[in-house]
């Protein structure tokens, strides 16, 4: 059984932590782009990936997988966090990714200027 990785320093309970989610945002086969969004909205990476199965480890979504990348995801979140893994065919009606979505556009938008300068 695949465990997701958990970063925990303050021993919350797991639905209180922040969830990074990792998806499979499409492409074709043998070049699919699996990407990260912090539940804040931010973007974390990304990776193409041969197939869906081996995002999971590329993406550093699993227990031991991925030093690297739990690097940067502590600097976003200091305080703990949980992976989780949303599916190409789930990734257009998961809830919180929709919601990381928006999120993730409002931060765009505010980086955008004021239109008509």
């Amino acid at each position: 059984m695949m465990k997701y990785a958990v970063f925990n320093p303050h021993a919350k309970t797991e639905p209180d932590l922040p969830v990074i989610y990792g998806f499979n945002n499409g492409g074709s086969p043998g070049w699919y782009l699996g990407c990260l969004l912090a539940e804040s909205g931010h973007s974390l990476g990304g990776h193409v990936c041969s197939d869906e199965y081996f995002m999971y480890g590329d993406l550093g979504i699993l227990e031991g997988s991925r030093p690297d990348r739990h690097e940067t995801f502590r600097e976003h979140y200091p305080d703990g966090y949980r992976m989780d893994f949303v599916s190409a065919g789930e990734a257009r009606t998961h809830p919180g990714l929709a919601a990381a979505y928006q999120k993730n556009q409002h931060l765009a938008d505010a980086l955008q200027p004021e239109a008509g300068i």
